[in-house]
């Protein structure tokens, strides 16, 4: 479902000013003799009149998964002028060679190749841009940050500048249960589908269980580094903002788990940068959800047109940050449109934005500070459970739910009910004069908005893990009873509260299957006063927000046609065993299968994919915590049919992370491939 294209969506565009010409494979060669597969679209009179180029360079295999949502970019970005070359990763589609990880040098080594080589080729000018989404968007900026000469601009959506603050890794120093094996677990099945047989030859079979052999499971890595350390430094273009000269456009949505890297960027790049961020889920503009979906292409287009052909599109006369100000909305789990307005901020951080306090007393949210007796906050493992996936790819039932559910399992603060509105815009803040006792806690904070009728919606969130308190790179004990202060970050926002309606935040020390919990259920002690307060970002109305240009409607090339083998669905469920006192969440995707079958590219490919991730624990018992994900893989044409099943499992106990993975691949119905890995791995202050 990740990969699919919604046609409701789509505004189909069919003519454009250059005709254009697909090129289904090429092989590009690295410097080790490894060569990587691409699909190039250029239009028909590139060799007599070059045009620069335009790269996305992603492991997700561009003749079948990412075969329908590359159709309305690329050819669309081609029929306006430009060579539009999408290229497999080292290791992942029909490109040769092992991908042992994440964003490795190896991986920008090759794109510095796959940029020379672009430049090279007849119909190119020289000038090339990268653009991509997530994995695509990280590796944008990494590469930029190496200053290769034929990179001219880049755009990047739903990335981020720091691997250990936003990434389905780690978050606030915890390690995030929800996603890290299950995206470890997504990225072992992709990775072990075969090459296609009609690209790559007799030699795929071998080359699959090369594959399958060689290709490690990303999880291992990922929690032997429970630190920021250099292994997370590496690929985290914040370590020195300067390094990057080219123009970044930054985008994300507000419904995204990465949105808090373009705050960042505009405020630490010196390169020419923009900014835009909408209502969106992680995915493009232009048929993300929630909406409204935007004429995003156009954008990418003014930006190429500007930094690519020099020609002055007035893009870079606008606001340096365009967002969706956010109207209240009820609790929901999915929204097809979150209302609101387009806002802008021509710098950032904002000198219009003001810092409003709201101090912590008892169970109220108030404007002056009051000391009073200390407030316990006690564990309660299935806090969490409510939350909503960490990072929505717009499927249903992805958004948190009414956080009434959840506030029954945290300690709760309420403002009066607002006599005006007010507008938030950035990052809020808990300040927070606090003890624990253990050695080891959580702090995890909501902020929410209370409806007159008593629903709360969430409105962001953060965690931090209390060892980290100081440091991600060197964490220390608490010392059980003693008085610290902390900061928790909540996500980057924009938010508008009705008159009528309150704040409110909620503080707990869990927040599963977010956070992995601490080894020992913890107690923590809050101490009301002027130290212990919550910090909003408010943002009166600007004039400048009404000058803004509309934005155009939401146009693409068309997709591919396909066959639906059997359509999508997804489950969501909480159960919970009364007499074991265990919670379990469930949620089972099946992310249906299809047959291209496009004229323009009929390789007549069949596949399809079910994801399940089982989050359990038990109240009471932090060493319950297990996360089980498993998935199915079919990859196929005609009499040429292959099928994978993957089991990975994370459990723990006091001093060590489990990890279990099980693979088994099937060439008909001969299993030809089964392997099992298993690894233990010591806590490291988690």
């Amino acid at each position: 479902m990740v990969f699919n294209v919604r046609d409701t969506q789509l505004q189909i565009k069919t003519t454009y000013p250059h005709q254009v010409k697909e090129i289904p494979h090429v092989w590009i060669p690295m410097r080790d003799g490894v060569r990587l597969s691409a699909r190039i679209w250029l239009p028909e009179d590139a060799e007599e009149t070059p045009v620069p180029g335009i790269l996305e360079y992603i492991p997700y295999r561009k003749d079948d998964f990412t075969a329908l949502r590359d159709s309305i970019r690329h050819p669309y970005f081609a029929g306006h002028g430009y060579a539009s070359v999408r290229v497999d990763i080292r290791g992942s589609g029909d490109s040769e060679g092992i991908l042992y990880d994440e964003y490795l040098p190896q991986e920008q080594d090759d794109a510095e190749d796959v940029l020379k080589w672009i430049a090279e080729q007849p119909w190119s000018t020289g000038k090339v841009g990268m653009i991509g989404k997530s994995w695509g968007g990280f590796n944008g900026l990494q590469v930029a940050a190496r200053r290769p000469p034929e990179l001219q601009a880049v755009i990047t959506l739903c990335s981020t500048d720091d691997r250990y603050a936003d990434d389905v890794h780690y978050k606030g120093g915890a390690l995030l249960a929800s996603d890290m094996l299950w995206w470890a677990s997504t990225m072992f099945a992709y990775n072990a589908r075969p090459a296609d047989p009609e690209i790559v030859g007799e030699k795929w079979r071998e080359d699959w269980i090369r594959r399958m052999e060689e290709t490690p499971p990303f999880a291992e890595e990922w929690v032997r580094h429970q630190r920021r350390d250099a292994y997370w430094k590496h690929g985290s273009v914040n370590e020195d903002y300067q390094d990057i000269e080219v123009p970044v456009f930054a985008v994300g949505g507000w419904a995204d788990g990465y949105t808090n890297a373009i705050p960042r960027l505009l405020e630490g790049l010196k390169s020419p940068k923009k900014g835009l961020i909408g209502p969106w889920a992680h995915e493009y503009p232009e048929v993300a959800i929630p909406g409204p979906s935007i004429g995003f292409l156009q954008e990418c287009l003014r930006w190429w047109d500007h930094w690519l052909k020099g020609k002055d599109t007035g893009i870079m006369k606008e606001p340096m940050l365009r967002a969706w100000m956010q109207e209240s909305v009820p609790p929901q789990v999915e929204y097809e449109e979150r209302p609101g307005r387009w806002i802008a901020e021509t710098q950032w951080p904002s000198p219009v934005i003001k810092q409003k306090q709201l101090y912590l007393f008892n169970q109220e949210l108030g404007e002056e500070a009051r000391s009073g007796l200390p407030i316990n906050v006690s564990s309660m493992q299935q806090h969490g459970l409510y939350a909503g996936v960490f990072c929505p790819f717009g499927q249903p039932g992805d958004m948190p739910s009414d956080q009434r559910l959840e506030n029954g399992f945290s300690t709760v603060f309420t403002s009066a009910p607002l006599e005006e509105r007010m507008e938030i815009l950035g990052a809020p803040k808990l300040h927070v004069e606090i003890a624990s006792d253990q050695e080891q806690a959580l702090l995890a904070v909501r902020l929410n908005d209370v409806a007159p009728d008593g629903s709360v919606t969430r409105v962001t969130w953060g965690m931090l893990n209390l060892t980290h308190r100081n440091s991600h790179e060197f964490p220390e004990k608490l010392t059980p009873g003693e008085k610290i202060q902390v900061t928790v970050q909540l996500n980057d926002i924009a938010h508008a509260i009705p008159a009528g309606h309150s704040w409110q935040v909620a503080v707990a020390p869990t927040y599963w299957p977010h956070a992995w919990p601490s080894p020992k259920e913890a107690t923590l002690t809050i101490y009301p006063g002027e130290k212990t307060k919550l910090i909003l970002p408010t943002r009166k109305v600007q004039s400048i927000d009404d000058q803004l240009p509309a934005f155009q409607q939401p146009e693409t090339a068309p997709v591919l046609k396909r066959e639906v083998l059997r359509p999508e669905s997804r489950k969501r469920q909480i159960q919970y065993d009364m007499v074991e006192k265990t919670w379990i969440l469930d949620d089972y995707s099946d992310e249906g299968a299809r047959k291209l079958a496009d004229k323009l590219a009929d390789n007549g490919m069949e596949y399809g994919s079910t994801n399940r991730n089982v989050y359990t624990i038990k109240e009471g018992d932090p060493l319950s915590a297990s996360v089980q994900c498993d998935w199915t893989m079919d990859i196929g044409r005609d009499d040429w049919q292959t099928h994978l099943d993957l089991s990975c499992h994370m459990w723990c106990d006091e001093k060590y992370f489990y990890l279990k993975h099980k693979l088994n691949a099937f060439e008909g119905e001969k299993e030809v491939f089964t392997k099992e890995w298993n690894e233990k791995i010591t806590r490291d202050f988690m």
